[in-house]
C-alpha cells in the first residue's frame, strides 16, 4: 500500500507515521503482486482514491473502510485507523524505503504499467515494452540474487499471457522460466503454490496449442499437489479449482482423480458443482474412448444425468451439457446397441440446436454433433432422410468453420464421414471423391503427432478403398493400406480404435484379393477378419457385426477359417446378450443382427460340408436357442460342485440369485437414469459372477463349467433313444442323428430346398385352418397329402437310417429336435397313409414305429434329464379357466368337465387338487404351479407373435405370461399337460429360439411337457385327454406316476380316439422333454 501524499509505502497490518502538511489530503493506491514473499517493485496498480484529513480523523479511534473501484470482478476495500500524533520518529514507523536497487524497482513498475496497458488495449507495443522491462530486471538480478525468482516469474508471466493472445509464439522458453521459478521456491516457501499455479497454467495452454498429451498430465499432477496447500476461502484456491475444472480432458489416473477431487471440493449447491460433475463425466467418457471400460461410461452418462437436472434451461452451461450427455450416450449405443440411447441422444442434439440459434459462438459444435448422430441413426434404421439432412448440417457446419478455425478439421472429418454414407447407399461417385478431399484437407491440419491422426487415417483408407473397388487403381490400394498401418503404429495395443484400422486393412486386404486374386492378401484379410472381431476393448455390437462379415467372407472364398468365424459369432453374441438384464431385452438385442437369423444352420451345413458332424451338433447346438441357455445358466444344477468345492459352489449359488433378484427388480424400472443405475449393478454382479465361473473352471473335472457344450456333453441327450437335428439351409436340407453312443449320422434330403419348406409350412397352416372349418367326419385331403410329403421327403430317408443302420428297434423312443423352417412343420404326423401291398393293413407312419417326443435344444433334454435326480412325492393340480371374463375370449363350455374327468382318472395316492372358476386366477396359478409336481392346464393359450415373452395362459383376472412362468424356479416340477391352443409354437422371426409356453414351463422344472401347435377345439379335445391319463395311470402298474411315460401315453391316446378326434386335433398334441 503505497501513500503517494508522502512517498511512503507500507505493508499489510503494519503502521505509518505520515505529515499532515505535506499535502491537504491523504491519497493512497493499492499495488498487489502474485507474490506472497518479497514484492520486487511496487507492484500492479489495483486502486486509487483521494480523503481529506478531515474526513480520515473524524472517525476517532474507531475501524473504517475505504472502498476502490473494480478490479477484474473484485471490489478492493482497505481498513483504516488514524490517530493524531505530536511526536513521531518517521524512522521507526514505516518501511519508508526498499532493499532494492532504486533502477530494479523502476524497472519492474513501469513492466507492470505496460502490461496492464496490454491488457486492456491489446496492443502489441505495450506486451513488448513489458517484456523488455522485465528482462532488464532479470539482468540485474542473477542467479543466486533475492528477487531472481520474482524476475523470472514476472517475465514468464508477461510472455505467458503475450502467447494466450496469440502475439508470442515461443512457450517452451516461458515454461521454462516458470521451472526455474518453482525450484527457487521449494516447499514450504510462502510462493511454492503460485509457482505450481503458474506452470500448470503455462503447461495448460501449450496443451491446448500443441495437443501434447505430457503437458496436461503434468498439469494435473501439479494441480494435484497444488489443492491441498491452498487455504480454503483464498482467492488462490477459487482460481486453482476453476483451473482444474477448465484443464483439458486427461484419462490418466491421475487426470481421473484430479477430478474426483475437485468435484468433492465443489458440494452440491456450489457454483461450480455442475461443471465439476461434467468435466468429470466427459474424462470418465474419453477413458472408455480409449480403453473400453463400461463402468466408465455408465458413471459418465450417471454424472451428464445430474448436471443436466442441475441446470435447467436458462442456466448458463445447460445446452454445453446437452450436448455432452447425448455424446455418452451414442458411445453406449455404439457399444451396446441400446436404440433407447440413441433415440434419447438425438432428442438431446435437437434440444441444444434449438438453444444454439444462427449467430451463437458454438452452433457449429452443435450442428456437427446431430449430424453425427443423425448418420449413426441412418446407419441403424435406413431412413434416407437422417443421412440426407445429416450431409446439409455438417455442410453448414463447415461454412461456420473457415481455414484457420480451430474446428475445421473436425467438420470436414465429419462431412467426409457423411458423404461417405450416402455414397455407400446411392452410389454417387461426387459423394465419393469429396470425401476423399475432405479427408485429405482433414489430414493436412493433423500433424504427426495429433491425437485424432490416426482417426483421419484410416478414415481416408476406407474411402480410398471403395474407389479402388470401382477404379482398380492400384496407387488408391496402396495408399490405403499404408495408412492403415500408420494409424495401427500410432495406437497402443489395447486402444479401442485399434479395431476400426483393422477392418480398413481387412476391406483394403480383401478389395486387392478380389481383383487381383493373391492368396496372400486372402489370408492377411481373414487375419484382421479375427483380430477386428476379437479386439477386447471394442464393444460387442461392432465385433459381432465383424464376425457375421467374417463368416460370409470366408465363406464366399472358401477359406478354411469358416467354421471359426461361425464360432466366434456365436461366443460373442452370447456375451452381448449377458449383458442384458431381462429375456425381453435380450431378445431386443438380438433382433438388432436379425439378418444372422440363419447363421446356426447354416454353420451347421457348412460342417457338414466339411465332413466335420461332430462340430456341425456343437455349432447348430451352440447358435439356437440362446435365450434359454443364458437365462438357465443361472439355474445350473451344482451338486457335483458342491461335493467338490462346497464354498465356491456357495458363491456361485449366491451370486446367481442376486443376478436374478436384480433383474427382477429392475423390470418396472421406467425412469432411465434409474434405469443406468440399474444396469450398472447388473453388470456389476455379472463381473462378479463371471469371476467366480473363472474359478471354477479352474478346478479338475469342471473346466468346462457352462462354456458351450462339447458333442461328448450333448451326446447325453440321446441317452434313452437318438436325437433327430433336421437342418435346412440355403446350402443344402439335412438330418443330423445323435445315437446313444458313438458319431453322429448324416441323412440328406436331396429333394428339399429351403423354398420347399417355406411353401410347405404355409400351405400346412391353410389346411388347419380349412380343417377347423370342416365337419369332424369330413376326410381332411389336404392334411394327408402334406402328411405324405413329410414321410416321402423329410422322415422316410431318416426312418431308413434307423432302422438299416443303428437298428433300432421298433416302440423305441426318438426325439425330433428341428431348426429354422422345419419348427413350423409337425415333423411326428408324417404317414405314408398307404395300404401295404399285400392289402394286410395300412403301411405304418412315423408314430407307429417310434414313440416321437421333441427337444427345443440338446441342452434342454439334457438339463431335464439332471434334474430328474431330484424327484418328491407327486402332488397333482388342475387348472381350468373356462371363463375368462369380458374381452379375453370366448367360453370354454368343456373345461369344467375336463377337470373332473382328469381328476377321477389320476390316482388317488397322489395329492389331487383343482382350481377352477374364480379362484383360478394369475397368482393362484403361480402358486399352484409352485407347489405341485404334475400339472394339468385347461384354459385360452395365445401365443403372442412380435412379443414371445408376453405369450399366456388366459386367468380369471390378468394373463399368466411366459416371463412369469420363466421367473420361477420349480426344480421338483415333474410333469405338466398344457390342454391349451398354441403353447408350443414358437415365434416365426426367431423360430431358432423356441419361445414358447410349454418351452417355458421346461424351463422353469417341469421335465416333461404335453403342449399343442395349433388351435384346441376343447369339445373333442377331452376325448385325448381322457385316453392319455388312462394310458399314463395304468392301473395294471399299480397307478405309478412316471413322468417319463408321457411320450407312451400320447402316443397310445392319438391312436386310440382315431375315430372319434379329426386328424388336426390329433396331431396338434406333442410331447416335449424326457
Amino acid at each position: 500500500m503505497g501513500f503517494l501524499s508522502s512517498d511512503e509505502s507500507v505493508a499489510w497490518g503494519n503502521t505509518v507515521t505520515l505529515s499532515s502538511h505535506a499535502s491537504p489530503a491523504l491519497s493512497v493506491e493499492i499495488r498487489a503482486s502474485h507474490e506472497l514473499g518479497r514484492t520486487l517493485g511496487g507492484g500492479e496498480v489495483i486502486g486509487k482514491l483521494q480523503i481529506s484529513w478531515d474526513e480520515v480523523l473524524g472517525h476517532g479511534d474507531e475501524p473504517f473502510d475505504l472502498y476502490f473501484s473494480p478490479v477484474g470482478g473484485v471490489h478492493p476495500s482497505l481498513t483504516l485507523k488514524a490517530a493524531v500524533v505530536h511526536a513521531c520518529d518517521i524512522q521507526n514507523g514505516a518501511l519508508t524505503g526498499s532493499l532494492v536497487e532504486p533502477k530494479i524497482t523502476r524497472d519492474t513498475d513501469a513492466g507492470h504499467a505496460h502490461l496492464a496497458k496490454y491488457v486492456t488495449s491489446n496492443a502489441v507495443s505495450q506486451l513488448n515494452h513489458a517484456v523488455q522491462r522485465f528482462q532488464l530486471v532479470l539482468d540485474q538480478c542473477p542467479v543466486g540474487h533475492l528477487y531472481h525468482a520474482t524476475a523470472l516469474t514476472n517475465l514468464a508471466y508477461a510472455r505467458l499471457t503475450g502467447y494466450v493472445n496469440n502475439h508470442f509464439q515461443d512457450i517452451d522458453t516461458t515454461i521454462s522460466l516458470f521451472r526455474d521459478a518453482l525450484a527457487l521456491r521449494p516447499q514450504h516457501h510462502p510462493d511454492h503454490p503460485l509457482s505450481l499455479y503458474n506452470l500448470a497454467e503455462a503447461l495448460t495452454w501449450r496443451h491446448n496449442k500443441r495437443c501434447t498429451v505430457a503437458d496436461i498430465r503434468k498439469a494435473a499432477q501439479l494441480y494435484l499437489e497444488l489443492l491441498p496447500i491452498c487455504p480454503e476461502g483464498t482467492y488462490l484456491r477459487e482460481i486453482v479449482i476453476d483451473g482444474c475444472i477448465n484443464l483439458a480432458i486427461d484419462t490418466s489416473d491421475e487426470g481421473i482423480h484430479l477430478r474426483r477431487v475437485v468435484l468433492e471440493l465443489c458440494p452440491l449447491g456450489h457454483q461450480l458443482y455442475p461443471r465439476a460433475l461434467n468435466r468429470l463425466s466427459q474424462a470418465l467418457k474419453s477413458r472408455f474412448q480409449q480403453h473400453g471400460s463400461i463402468d466408465d461410461l455408465d458413471t459418465s452418462i450417471q454424472l451428464g444425468r445430474e448436471a443436466v437436472s442441475l441446470c435447467p434451461e436458462g442456466h448458463a452451461g445447460h445446452d454445453e451439457y446437452l450436448n455432452d450427455l447425448a455424446h455418452s450416450l451414442e458411445c453406449r449405443f455404439r457399444h451396446q446397441g441400446k436404440p433407447n440411447d440413441l433415440n434419447e441422444a438425438i432428442s438431446l442434439h435437437e434440444e441444444a440446436l434449438c438453444l444454439r440459434p444462427v449467430g451463437h459462438e458454438y452452433r457449429d459444435n452443435t450442428l456437427d454433433n446431430l449430424g453425427n448422430a443423425l448418420i449413426i441413426g441412418f446407419n441403424t434404421c435406413g431412413d434416407i432422410d437422417d443421412i440426407t439432412r445429416a450431409v446439409s448440417l455438417h455442410r453448414e457446419a463447415l461454412t461456420l468453420c473457415p481455414p484457420g478455425h480451430p474446428h475445421r478439421d473436425c467438420m470436414l472429418n465429419n462431412l467426409a464421414i457423411a458423404l461417405k454414407t450416402r455414397y455407400d447407399h446411392l452410389d454417387v461417385s461426387e459423394d465419393l471423391n469429396e470425401a476423399i478431399d475432405r479427408y485429405r484437407e482433414c489430414l493436412q491440419l493433423h500433424w504427426h503427432d495429433h491425437p485424432e491422426r490416426h482417426v483421419t487415417l484410416f478414415n481416408l483408407s476406407e474411402v480410398l478403398c471403395f474407389r479402388f473397388w470401382h477404379t482398380q487403381e492400384n496407387r488408391d490400394i496402396e495408399e490405403a493400406i499404408t495408412l492403415c498401418q500408420e494409424s495401427l503404429a500410432a495406437l497402443s495395443s489395447l486402444h479401442p480404435h485399434r479395431h476400426f484400422s483393422y477392418m480398413c486393412l481387412k476391406d483394403a486386404y480383401l478389395s486387392r484379393y478380389c481383383i487381383l486374386h493373391d492368396p496372400a492378401d486372402l489370408s492377411l484379410a481373414i487375419e484382421n477378419f479375427r483380430l477386428a472381431s476379437r479386439h477386447p476393448t471394442e464393444g460387442f455390437p461392432l465385433r459381432i457385426i465383424q464376425a457375421y462379415n467374417w463368416t460370409v467372407a470366408a465363406g464366399q472364398h472358401g477359406h478354411g477359417s469358416t467354421l471359426e468365424a461361425y464360432s466366434t459369432f456365436f461366443e460373442l453374441l452370447d456375451a452381448h446378450l449377458a449383458t442384458r438384464l431381462s429375456a425381453t431385452s435380450r431378445r431386443e438385442a438380438a433382433a438388432f443382427f436379425h439378418y444372422a437369423r440363419s447363421l446356426p444352420v447354416d454353420a451347421a451345413s457348412c460342417a457338414i460340408y466339411w465332413d466335420n458332424l461332430r462340430h456341425a451338433v456343437e455349432l447348430v447346438e451352440q447358435g439356437r436357442g440362446q435365450q434359454w441357455s443364458l437365462a438357465s445358466r443361472l439355474k445350473t444344477p451344482v451338486e457335483d460342485l458342491e461335493s467338490a468345492n462346497p464354498k465356491l459352489a456357495h458363491n456361485y449359488l449366491e451370486l446367481s440369485k442376486l443376478i436374478s433378484n436384480a433383474a427382477q427388480s429392475s423390470a418396472a424400472i421406467t425412469d432411465r437414469a434409474a434405469a443406468d443405475q440399474a444396469a450398472t449393478e447388473y453388470r456389476r454382479l455379472t463381473e462378479q459372477w463371471e469371476a467366480a465361473v473363472a474359478e471354477i473352471r479352474d478346478l479338475r473335472g469342471f473346466s468346462r463349467f457352462l462354456l458351450p457344450p462339447s458333442y461328448e456333453d450333448l451326446q447325453a441327450a440321446a441317452r434313452q433313444g437318438p436325437v433327430i437335428i433336421p437342418i435346412a439351409s440355403k446350402r443344402s436340407c439335412s438330418a443330423i442323428i445323435v445315437p446313444t453312443s458313438g458319431d453322429p449320422h448324416h441323412v440328406p434330403l436331396p429333394s428339399v430346398t429351403l423354398a420347399d419348406l417355406e411353401i410347405l409350412k404355409d400351405r400346412f397352416t391353410r389346411a388347419i385352418r380349412q380343417s377347423s372349418r370342416m365337419n369332424p367326419a369330413e376326410s381332411r385331403t389336404d392334411l394327408i397329402v402334406l402328411s405324405r410329403i413329410i414321410w416321402d421327403e423329410i422322415m422316410l430317408p431318416i426312418v431308413n437310417v434307423l432302422e438299416h443302420v443303428l437298428k433300432l428297434p421298433h416302440r423305441s423312443r426318438i426325439w425330433l429336435c428341428p431348426t429354422a423352417a422345419f419348427t413350423s412343420i409337425p415333423l411326428h404326423a408324417a404317414n405314408p397313409f398307404l395300404t401295404k401291398a399285400d392289402r394286410s393293413g395300412k403301411e405304418p407312419c412315423l408314430e407307429d414305429l417310434y414313440i416321437c417326443s421333441y427337444t427345443p435344444t440338446l441342452s434342454a433334454l439334457v438339463r431335464s434329464r439332471q434334474l430328474m435326480k431330484k424327484r418328491v412325492p407327486p402332488s397333482f393340480v388342475a387348472i381350468g379357466q373356462g371363463q375368462p371374463g369380458e374381452g379375453k375370449g370366448k367360453a370354454l363350455l368343456a373345461v369344467d368337465s375336463e377337470l373332473e374327468l382328469v381328476h377321477k382318472l389320476v390316482p388317488a395316492t397322489a395329492n389331487r387338487t383343482t382350481i377352477s372358476g374364480d379362484a383360478a386366477t394369475r397368482a393362484g396359478a403361480l402358486e399352484a404351479l409352485q407347489q405341485n409336481t404334475w400339472v394339468h392346464l385347461a384354459c385360452h393359450g395365445k401365443q403372442d407373435r412380435t412379443q414371445p415373452y408376453d405369450s399366456h395362459f388366459v386367468m380369471r383376472d390378468a394373463h399368466l405370461t411366459l416371463l412369469d412362468i420363466m421367473d420361477k424356479d420349480i426344480p421338483h416340477a415333474e410333469f405338466a399337460f398344457l390342454s391349451a391352443c398354441h403353447t408350443a409354437v414358437g415365434d416365426e422371426e426367431t423360430p431358432d429360439e423356441v419361445i414358447h409356453l410349454a418351452a417355458g414351463l421346461q424351463f422353469s422344472g417341469f421335465k416333461s411337457v404335453i403342449g399343442t401347435l395349433w388351435e384346441v377345439d376343447d369339445s373333442v379335445a377331452k376325448h385325448v385327454v381322457e385316453a392319455f391319463y388312462k394310458y399314463m395311470f395304468n392301473m395294471k402298474q399299480d397307478g405309478v406316476m412316471d413322468c417319463t411315460k408321457a411320450a407312451w401315453a400320447l402316443n397310445c391316446a392319438t391312436h386310440a380316439v382315431k375315430t372319434k378326434v379329426p386328424l388336426e386335433q390329433r396331431m396338434v398334441f406333442i410331447h416335449i422333454g424326457v
